[in-house]
């Protein structure tokens, strides 16, 4: 394991289940400093290296709470020689009506359109943007998690998530030519239906539709976020990347 001021630095949101929870399994395996951020306390019984120190409770819901938590980042950051190897955007907030059924554009309130968009929309580029010149310095990477419901009309994720979630990787290739010039790379992954507490009863009926015929596993997605976070992947920009087994043929 290479001392503290030699390792790479992720920073990801979203951290406490599914992917996220994956994310942060494959990078610490590999040696990376993880520093977790999540609507929820750091748990007693993860065993991350520095978990405790590094984690950071905030609500990407709150504009101001998120410009609070980007201070203390940096702030964290900075301890450790300043720069942000990855920043991955994975937080994200699907609602839905009781029985997990599909919440339509015509049921949606504004205040809830609104609520889902600062989390899955506006808190990334508030991330990036507030760490840009930490990802200079490291000619880091930033991973925007989107979703096969971003291209399509999913029989379940509702209207303000699906286009909140394709505005997000329309946000990705304009991040990709903003910062490429700083040597910052900008790309997303699009899971389907992955094996999450975000699955809504009745997947597997469309489980049963897919070439490849079952769930994908978090580590599935993990691994291609891995990917995009290091020097294999150091001349993709601007890509999204489909992880879903075969769903969008």
């Amino acid at each position: 394991m290479p001392n503290s001021d030699q390792r790479k630095t992720l920073i990801l949101t979203g951290a406490s289940r599914g992917i996220g929870h994956a994310t942060v399994k494959r990078f610490s395996t590999a040696g990376w400093r993880v520093i977790t951020c999540s609507r929820h306390p750091f748990p007693d019984d993860c065993p991350w290296d520095a978990g405790p120190e590094d984690h950071i409770v905030v609500d990407l819901a709150s504009s101001e709470d998120t410009a609070r938590a980007i201070l203390v980042m940096r702030d964290k950051l900075q301890k450790h020689g300043g720069g942000l190897h990855a920043l991955i955007n994975n937080a994200a907030i699907s609602p839905k009506k009781a029985g997990g059924a599909r919440l339509n554009a015509i049921e949606s309130d504004e205040d809830e359109w609104k609520r889902v968009f600062q989390v899955n929309f506006f808190a990334p580029i508030m991330l990036a943007r507030g760490l840009i010149d930490e990802l200079t310095t490291a000619k880091g990477a930033v991973v925007n998690v989107t979703s096969i419901a971003g291209s399509r009309v999913h029989p379940f994720a509702g209207a303000a998530y699906s286009t909140s979630k394709a505005a997000l990787a329309s946000l990705t290739r304009e991040m990709a030519a903003d910062f490429g010039p700083r040597g910052v790379r900008v790309n997303a992954i699009s899971p389907g239906e992955i094996e999450t507490a975000i699955l809504s009863p009745g997947t597997e009926k469309i489980v049963e539709q897919l070439p490849l015929q079952r769930l994908g596993q978090p580590e599935e997605v993990a691994k291609a976020i891995y990917f995009l976070c290091t020097n294999d992947s150091s001349y993709i920009t601007g890509a999204e990347i489909l992880i879903n087994g075969g769903q969008h043929v």
